[in-house]
């Protein structure tokens, strides 16, 4: 028996459409997973195992082969967690495999069956719509962050229960309706802004020419004078983002694991790197790649 179910995975930060490839064989009970998984992608076997077992549903005791393709990009974290654990039910005749079809899934399982967020979803949606995937599921709590996209549809599940009533058609999942990027910056507040900062007429007289003409600032003087204040509140007066740079900024702090519950960024980022700080750290790196506080940065202060 053999299910296939969509998924969708991270390169930098750019995301990349995967086939969940599930097959069931006659044999020694194993559960193998190939492709160029990670660490956390291996040790997702424990946790679909787990997840099936206590949401009530029979894990098969024969040969499961996973192929994550293509085959030569490295899989990593636990988003291939629902995608999995849903081809094994497939499999395993629980869903439908024809059901599964044109959606694509990410979240990660906890051992009783919630589905948790994940990072890097807005890259992933974005790779999902311009390869034409029709839908896709994924955590709720991630919602925020695509919630903006429009032309695919996307539904939010927290538990893999919900996820196979949905493709069992016991309780359809209604997909999300987009909301105009024009409503959130109505509702958007800011934390500081230059009336907070007491005198220094000259500094903010020159924090204006920089914004209004895009020009480089440096500011010198002693602790507490409101150095920082005032560099906090240099992106209150900068012109607003279009979409196209939030979701520029955006999809660099998914990629990061640093998106606010709110969701899409509207405000413009600002970084304030400790002097101390390294040079991975600055510009980036390390073993998977991560954006650094220059990269989070982009667009902003």
């Amino acid at each position: 028996m053999l299910a296939s179910v969509l998924s969708l995975g991270l390169a930098g930060i750019e995301g990349f459409v995967v086939t969940t490839e599930v097959n069931l064989a006659p044999g020694m009970p194993a559960f193998d997973i190939v492709g160029l998984p990670d660490a956390a992608v291996r040790e997702s076997r424990e946790r679909v195992r787990a997840a099936l077992r206590n949401c009530h549903f029979s894990f098969p005791a024969e040969r499961l082969t996973v192929n994550l393709a293509p085959a030569d990009l490295k899989k990593e974290g636990p988003a291939f967690d629902l995608p999995i654990a849903l081809g094994v039910l497939a499999c395993a005749g629980a869903v439908n495999p024809d059901a599964l079809r044109e959606t694509a899934a990410l979240g990660e399982l906890s051992l009783e069956g919630a589905v948790r967020p994940v990072r890097g979803v807005l890259p992933m949606v974005i790779s999902a719509l311009e390869a034409g995937v029709k839908r896709v599921m994924l955590p709720e709590k991630n919602l925020n962050e695509v919630r903006c996209i429009e032309g695919i549809e996307i539904l939010g599940v927290s538990h893999l229960r919900e996820a196979v009533a949905h493709f069992t058609g016991e309780k359809p999942i209604a997909p999300i309706v987009p909301v105009a990027y024009a409503q959130l910056l109505s509702t958007r507040e800011h934390n500081v802004d230059f009336r907070h900062v007491r005198g220094q007429r000259s500094a903010k007289r020159a924090l204006e020419i920089a914004a209004a003409g895009g020009h480089n600032v440096l500011m010198i003087g002693p602790p507490g004078s409101g150095k920082t204040l005032m560099a906090r509140c240099l992106p209150t007066i900068l012109p607003d983002m279009t979409f196209q740079e939030a979701l520029e900024v955006t999809r660099i702090h998914s990629v990061a694991g640093c998106v606010p519950e709110s969701g899409l960024l509207t405000e413009r980022p600002f970084r304030s790197p400790h002097h101390t700080a390294s040079h991975a750290a600055l510009v980036g790196g390390g073993a998977s790649a991560l954006p650094g506080e220059i990269s989070k940065a982009h667009n902003g202060v």
